[in-house]
């Protein structure tokens, strides 16, 4: 059975700077990870992210990068072993939600989120299967929209599709070395990021395809991601939907 505690490794945390990521970051953390803490634009969330880690006795580093930029993701991993000379797991919670009708949707926003949910996530598990010690893991987020459907996120739902397959080709590819690959699919999530999206109205409706009326609750990924990285090292080539039964219509 391979190794199932986080205690020393090296986790690369993309999006690590807050909501799911910075939970991701801050529980790993707890557990004793080394934790990389990757942000974009939002400075100041990853340095209290990390602050925070290192107050409660944990190490952490932020790097800052557009990882729609392949040199980005590069540097992203590069800073984890100039930091602490290699890297363990590896999960990928970065992402861009529309919800804007086929019929409206620009040439522009297309592009956009293609490279946010599909090209930056390929390269993320490409360097991430570079750079990884034997045994590693690594994990992306999809969406359950990969399982379901409804209007309104066809640039959404379809820019993340691809990680199925990247994923599965990922974990035949990687096999040899011991290195597990899987995506985590959660419903409609109970943060910022959500509510811009849709009317009051239509979050009353996804709360209600859900066991308990509720969204997805970041609190109840995590132990997911967790299991992912430590006991769960049978999986691979996985898409799980921790979802609460979340459907469609």
């Amino acid at each position: 059975m391979a190794d199932s505690t986080l205690r020393d490794k090296v986790t690369v945390v993309g999006g690590g700077e807050r909501n799911l990521g910075g939970l991701v970051s801050r529980t790993f953390a707890e557990a004793g990870a080394k934790i990389v803490v990757h942000f974009h634009t939002a400075e100041q969330d990853a340095e209290r992210t990390a602050e925070a880690i290192r107050e409660a006795g944990g190490q952490a580093v932020t790097v800052q990068g557009d990882l729609t930029r392949v040199a980005d993701v590069r540097r992203l991993f590069d800073t984890a072993i100039d930091t602490y000379d290699r890297v363990d797991i590896a999960v990928n919670t970065t992402g861009m939600v529309l919800r804007k009708p086929i019929l409206e949707t620009t040439e522009e926003e297309y592009d956009r989120m293609f490279g946010v949910n599909a090209k930056a996530a390929y390269f993320f598990i490409q360097e991430a299967g570079r750079r990884l010690n034997d045994h590693g893991r690594i994990i992306s987020l999809g969406t359950s929209l990969l399982a379901a459907f409804t209007d309104g996120y066809s640039t959404y739902a379809g820019g993340k599709a691809p990680l199925e397959h990247f994923t599965r080709a990922a974990a035949k590819e990687f096999a040899g070395r011991r290195i597990s690959v899987n995506t985590v699919a959660p419903g409609p999530m109970d943060t910022p990021f959500f509510y811009p999206q849709e009317t009051p109205e239509r979050v009353e409706f996804h709360k209600s395809q859900a066991m308990g009326d509720q969204l997805t609750r970041i609190e109840d990924i995590v132990p997911v991601i967790r299991f992912l990285a430590t006991e769960g090292w049978w999986f691979t080539g996985q898409t799980l939907f921790p979802n609460g039964g979340y459907t469609t219509r």
